[in-house]
């Protein structure tokens, strides 16, 4: 649990104890110099940069029994009951508790009443983006016609969740982070003044922690205090907060720069056993490999860095890696830490994404003196490589085309004037390769360990969407329809469906799925469904069907024979049965 002492004892009480908003005050302040304060406001902003401490700072001000005045006196009897919240003319709701229409309702009653002990009234709705709708459209109301002696003041830290109805009748106030200088300096004060001894360096790590909420960094300053009996250093605060000094993390990318898996995996139990969690490791080091490349990039990023507190100290680790070497590094630490928070063992996803990143290629010490040994030796075999990778090229065009127009194509074109060549087989399908064995499948579609297959594919689907919905929606438009030794064959209605599954990522999915649910080792097949229409027509009834359909497997096995010849060549192609 957070220690708030030092928050309470150092909350703003006045608009010059505001850190980092000076923006926001002086045009306060002048409206109420110019006594043209505004029926609502708005203040929206990260956590902890002061929001409900300047709504109160503002009713004091303008109800102050010295004022209206830019600076509440804080001595009088209204200052001092508006900031301990004993004054029933300012009120501080919490919309995340009373976010109902009942309650808005209510609220619309009570503003209609004069003030009773001060000049205005002042309603002060915390995290008002947790209204409901029907609140939102009762609180518009108000906003719309509201009374003189009544001052609005919404705070949120999400104003994208409030219609635009309720923003525009309100002034809208941003309040941005406090800047890590501002922060800084502000902890070493009241370090000073409560007497404590604190580094400069712990200081700036607490204030780049808070992410730039100064009511964060105090309750962390209180926490390191109470634990730390009166001095602070950067080792006491990276201990109590769990965080990984920037050296650590340098020592760790030298490991993966050099591939020293024993040394990485070595250093991750360590971390482990000095009670850090895998969590916040993945997160630090994300920081700090953003902190290198920002050092790679700009040569003056000390000020841009979020982890390092001397980014000069990290220069050669940062010349040591490429740009596109670091990119790919973020994004692979991304990918598991989204991962990560539905992991249940979050220190072996860790493990996994650092071997991940040093199996990433790039450039290193190893790298840069391989290339300088083989540089010269590499340009004579660079010619050739690029020949071969031509002529595959060509052979994948010419086979990807012919597959795409089909074999009865290169049968219409030998009918046409080509008859120096054996006119190939007209196949089933002109766009459909048939699978081999054919008259097994067609004989085991009634088969009645088939029909168990068939019962269990509804579950075959489930497991293939909770493992990937992208391939289960390509793969739910085909029907399992027999099945041969440890082969399933399902049909497709449509082409473009049939080959994104026989691709060999996805293939490999759902073949390992058909392990699981059907217990055994089976592989998929797959035709299209109209070849397989024509495969069984007329088989339950004439007694010739596995001749004709064996005649029709020859026929197809010649097509292909004919169409390899045409691509290749006589002399490259050889027939194995």
């Amino acid at each position: 649990m957070e220690h708030i002492a030092l928050y309470r004892a150092w909350r703003p009480q006045s608009f010059q104890d505001m850190v980092g908003q000076q923006h926001i005050i002086q045009t306060l302040q002048n409206a109420i110099r110019e006594e043209r304060i505004s029926h609502a406001y708005l203040f929206n902003g990260p956590r902890g940069t002061g929001k409900t401490s300047a709504a109160k700072i503002l009713a004091k001000a303008i109800n102050c029994e010295k004022g209206p005045a830019i600076e509440p006196c804080n001595e009088c009897e209204t200052c001092k009951r508006i900031t301990s919240g004993n004054i029933m003319d300012v009120l501080e709701i919490d919309a995340a508790s009373n976010r109902g229409v009942e309650e808005i309702r209510d609220l619309r009653e009570k503003v209609k009443y004069a003030p009773t002990e001060v000049r205005r009234k002042v309603y002060i709705i915390d995290e008002v983006h947790m209204l409901t709708t029907e609140a939102f459209n009762a609180l518009l109301k108000t906003l719309e016609e509201p009374p003189g002696h009544v001052v609005f003041i919404l705070a949120t830290t999400e104003p994208h969740r409030l219609p635009a109805t309720i923003i525009s009748r309100c002034q809208r106030f941003d309040f941005r982070r406090v800047s890590l200088q501002e922060q800084t300096e502000r902890l070493q004060l009241i370090s000073e003044q409560e007497g404590l001894e604190s580094e400069r360096d712990a200081l700036e790590y607490i204030a780049r922690l808070s992410d730039g909420g100064m009511r964060d960094a105090l309750s962390i300053l209180d926490q390191v205090s109470s634990f730390t009996e009166g001095k602070i250093t950067y080792s006491q605060v990276l201990q109590m907060t769990g965080g990984i000094a920037s050296e650590q993390f340098a020592e760790l990318a030298s490991a993966l720069l050099q591939n020293d898996v024993g040394k990485v995996l070595h250093m991750v139990e360590s971390f482990m056993q000095e009670g850090k969690s895998a969590e916040k490791c993945m997160e630090n080091l994300l920081y700090y490999f953003r902190d290198v490349l920002m050092i790679k990039m700009i040569p003056q990023a000390g000020d841009l860095t979020e982890r390092m507190l001397n980014p000069d100290n990290f220069r050669e680790t940062a010349a040591a890696f490429t740009k596109e070497q670091l990119f790919a590094m973020i994004d692979t630490l991304n990918h598991y830490q989204t991962e990560m928070k539905y992991a249940t063992q979050p220190q072996m996803l860790f493990e996994v994404a650092l071997l991940k990143l040093s199996s990433i290629p790039g450039s290193g010490a190893s790298e840069n003196a391989s290339g300088a040994a083989s540089s010269s030796g590499s340009s004579a075999d660079a010619s050739e490589v690029r020949q071969l990778k031509q002529q595959l090229a060509a052979l994948e065009q010419k086979l990807d085309k012919a597959l795409k127009s089909g074999i009865a194509a290169g049968g219409e074109a030998a009918a046409s004037g080509n008859t120096g060549r054996r006119a190939p087989a007209p196949r089933i399908s002109s766009a459909a390769k048939i699978p081999s064995q054919m008259t097994h499948y067609v004989s085991n579609r009634n088969h009645e360990d088939f029909a168990k297959i068939s019962g269990s594919w509804s579950k075959v689907l489930q497991r293939v969407k909770e493992v990937k919905v992208t391939i289960h929606a390509w793969f739910v438009n085909c029907d399992p329809v027999s099945f041969h030794e440890d082969a399933i064959l399902v049909a497709f209605k449509h082409d473009m469906h049939r080959e994104t599954i026989e691709k060999s990522a996805n293939k490999q999915v759902i073949e390992s799925v058909l392990n699981e649910i059907l217990g055994g080792t089976y592989r998929l097949v797959t035709m299209m469904q109209k070849d397989w229409m024509d495969a069984i027509e007329g088989t339950s009834d004439q007694p010739g069907e596995e001749l004709k359909l064996e005649h029709e497997e020859s026929a197809n096995s010649d097509a292909l024979v004919d169409e390899a010849i045409q691509l290749f060549g006589e002399e490259l192609v050889v027939i194995k049965e």
